[in-house]
């Protein structure tokens, strides 16, 4: 089995990590590996490892995000499908503060992406279908939806290039 990743910091934001896995392809397909705790836990502060894991379905136009709190840390990626993912910088004193990041993540682009706390986490769903991926790490209980922030998807200030002007969204994200 492989466990081999390529990792490297983000030159338009710091803290934002990009991993990407080798890939062992054949006459039969590919396989790569999306977590090896060696490799990936030694980018979080020695305190924390992953503690949960969620998936999402989502249609083709379904934007999900701006949203974020200030104690996880989140590794995404998609499983199946196409997604534009987007990581906005939320910390007030960074020098990239709301500054964003557009990672495209497909089947011939697999990467997983390491958001730090403080940082908006959204995207968009550009195939058909896509299942999303993410492994939280943080301290003490989760924060769910209502600790979180929102930001609005089309907020000026941020001035996201989606792709899209009429996404499908959810009512905390409308």
């Amino acid at each position: 089995m492989n466990f081999k990743f390529s990792i490297k910091e983000s030159e338009k934001i710091k803290g934002i990590w990009i991993i990407k896995p080798e890939i062992f392809q054949d006459e039969r397909g590919t396989i790569w590996t999306s977590f090896f705790k060696e490799e990936i836990e030694k980018w979080l502060p020695n305190h924390l490892h992953f503690r949960h894991d969620k998936f999402s379905e989502s249609k083709q136009n379904v934007l999900r995000g701006i949203h974020g709190d200030n104690k996880s840390w989140k590794l995404v990626t998609a499983v199946y499908g196409e997604i534009h993912q987007v990581v906005v910088d939320c910390r007030k004193d960074s020098p990239t503060y709301l500054h964003w990041e557009k990672f495209i993540i497909n089947k011939n682009n697999p990467q997983l992406i390491l958001i730090p706390p403080n940082m908006g986490n959204a995207y968009c769903v550009k195939s058909q279908v896509a299942v999303y991926h993410y492994k939280m790490a943080y301290t003490g209980d989760y924060i769910d939806a209502d600790g979180q922030f929102t930001i609005p998807w089309n907020d000026p200030k941020i001035g996201i290039n989606w792709g899209i002007t009429n996404p499908i969204l959810s009512n905390r994200d409308n």
